[in-house]
């Protein structure tokens, strides 16, 4: 099934999984110039994005009604398509190119999509590595014995409890983003519980 893309003006995926989804997208929502580095594929996007200044005129002169603007500087690009999605009836099925480039856009761009999950719970965000997803409270996940997986609270007093995992987490406080990282999946499938209900970031490397 064709799936409605948000593509952020991060590194451009390079790999065949990511250029094929691009390739067979029912929409997609580019975030400023991403739509620049979208049409390097021969691709159109569907809508454009954002505060509009890194987009060249040039595209803005041919995509003129496609182009959304939000004039305020207190969110990203990435919060501004997520905006329009929720507007618009849009869910979006994934994020691409929210990594690499600035480190500091990536992780601006990693909080942006956790806070966006409220709305879009199945929403993933890939990058040439893997990919994150996001759950709040409790969930179930499908995984393969000896997947790598990390796992990144936003509460450093959540308390985190795990079943199917090679390290087991138990009642644990994720104080730093590193605390949980680089687990190893133990089973095919492996549940995760959670005191709080703050979103928290899950990564599968690929």
């Amino acid at each position: 099934m064709s799936e409605v893309i948000i593509l952020a003006d991060g590194e451009f995926p390079r790999s065949e999984k990511l250029l094929s989804k691009l390739q067979n997208a029912r929409q997609i929502i580019c975030c400023d110039g991403a739509a620049d580095k979208l049409l390097t594929l021969d691709l159109e996007p569907s809508w454009i994005v954002g505060d509009l200044d890194s987009v060249s005129a040039e595209t803005k002169k041919r995509f003129a009604d496609r182009m959304v603007h939000f004039c305020e500087q207190e969110t990203n690009d990435l919060a501004k398509a997520f905006r329009f999605c929720r507007k618009n009836s849009l869910c979006p099925d994934a994020v691409l190119g929210a990594s690499g480039a600035r480190e500091d856009h990536q992780l601006g761009n990693l909080s942006r999509f956790a806070e966006a999950a409220v709305d879009f719970p199945d929403c993933k965000l890939y990058t040439d590595y893997g990919y994150f997803c996001v759950f709040s409270k409790s969930r179930t996940f499908s995984g393969t014995p000896g997947g790598q997986v990390s796992i990144f609270s936003f509460d450093p007093v959540q308390q985190i409890t795990s079943s199917g995992l090679k390290y087991p987490l138990q009642n644990l406080q994720l104080s730093w983003w590193h605390s949980g990282t680089l687990n190893e999946i133990a089973a095919e499938e492996f549940h995760l519980e959670c005191s709080t209900a703050t979103p928290v970031l899950v990564f599968f490397a690929n």
